[in-house]
């Protein structure tokens, strides 16, 4: 890492996280049911492969006008993004199954996201989940310096106008995944030496995502213009899906985690922390339309990033029973449970708090 990692302070007078624990493990042992996905995520996964897949079939077969080709590239990015998360979000949380090798297969479909799994788990299983909303540990927060997501981060004229451009730099989340993030992101890590379970050899990673890339970029683009689909046309299309896939991938994101509420903790001089991991969970997350069931099932229980983040072997499909009782254990802890009731005020939250940031920070 850039800096030293932050140390999690070890001592919570709170138990919080040990009662916590234990209630969650005796709900599903009491129930008989593993932590793991179940028939509904299988299910699932199988009606959103075929709203992302069904399209691009569509779009080699027949022949149709371009506006059709359009909606029809709307809709695999709409499918793209729930793959991603429902399916290979679990997947590569080791939650999607019980059995290993289908969690890897399953975690391994970013590849047809336009991803790379080595990368994503680094960046989200190490990066994120670890140091959740610390400024220069969670590059989730680093947007570069087109977007001010913390006031830690450097403040430019520009940022005046986040609240209304950042809505439309969102959208590119996965279409830079495609072209140049993951190079990126690969040669920062193995420099840095980070891994998420057992390293692998860097030829061999380098190699994965070359092939990877090269089989990507085959399927997508050179396949339709070999059979006959005019080049511009699969171009614009390709970013049309990305697009809408990066747009609804990233405002998810920016619900949980960038809304006035949470905060951006620092370490102190000996790159300690104040609060347990656990605790540190409840203070930079929120969740977001807990009881909107469309919302529940199309984001991969991501609104219940709450649940997630402190739990996030445990699949999605589950957080909606756990939510009561992690939310009453941090009341009785006096701890917060950050949410907002209805996407419409996540959204409102998040925009209003990019506003804030915006500002020149003499003037706050």
């Amino acid at each position: 890492m850039n800096k030293t990692a932050p140390t999690f302070a070890k001592q919570d007078n709170l138990k919080f996280f040990r009662t916590l624990n234990s209630r969650v493990n005796n709900y599903f042992k009491e129930n008989n049911i593993q932590k793991t996905g179940n028939w509904k995520l299988y299910l699932k996964t199988i009606i959103l492969f075929t709203v992302f897949l069904a399209p691009y079939f569509l779009i080699l077969t027949l022949d149709m006008p371009f506006w059709a080709h359009v909606l029809l590239t709307i809709v695999m990015g709409i499918g793209m993004a729930g793959v991603g998360m429902n399916v290979m979000h679990d997947g590569n949380h080791g939650s999607y199954s019980n059995k290993n090798w289908v969690n890897k297969f399953m975690g391994g479909t970013i590849y047809v996201l336009a991803g790379n799994v080595y990368n994503w788990q680094v960046q989200h299983n190490v990066l994120h989940h670890t140091y959740t909303n610390i400024p220069g540990h969670d590059e989730d927060l680093d947007a570069g310096r087109v977007i001010r997501f913390t006031k830690e981060a450097k403040w430019y004229n520009f940022h005046r106008f986040q609240q209304y451009y950042s809505v439309f730099l969102y959208g590119l989340l996965t279409f830079n995944w495609a072209i140049t993030t993951d190079f990126k992101q690969m040669r920062s890590y193995l420099k840095r030496k980070l891994s998420y379970g057992e390293a692998k050899s860097p030829k061999i990673l380098w190699t994965t995502l070359i092939i990877t890339k090269v089989i990507y970029v085959s399927i997508w683009i050179v396949l339709p213009i070999f059979i006959g689909i005019t080049w511009w046309k699969v171009l614009i299309g390709f970013f049309v899906m990305h697009y809408t896939a990066g747009l609804i991938l990233s405002v998810v994101f920016q619900l949980a985690h960038v809304v006035e509420e949470t905060t951006n903790p620092s370490p102190n001089e000996l790159g300690e922390m104040d609060n347990t991991w656990a605790i540190h969970q409840l203070f930079t997350t929120t969740n977001f339309a807990p009881k909107n069931s469309i919302v529940n099932w199309y984001t991969g229980g991501l609104n219940h990033q709450i649940e997630h983040h402190i739990f996030p072997n445990i699949s999605h499909v589950h957080y909606g029973k756990i939510a009561k009782i992690v939310k009453e254990t941090a009341q009785e802890c006096n701890l917060p449970y950050y949410e907002y009731k209805t996407m419409r005020s996540a959204v409102i939250a998040h925009f209003k708090h990019l506003k804030e940031l915006g500002m020149k920070p003499e003037l706050i």
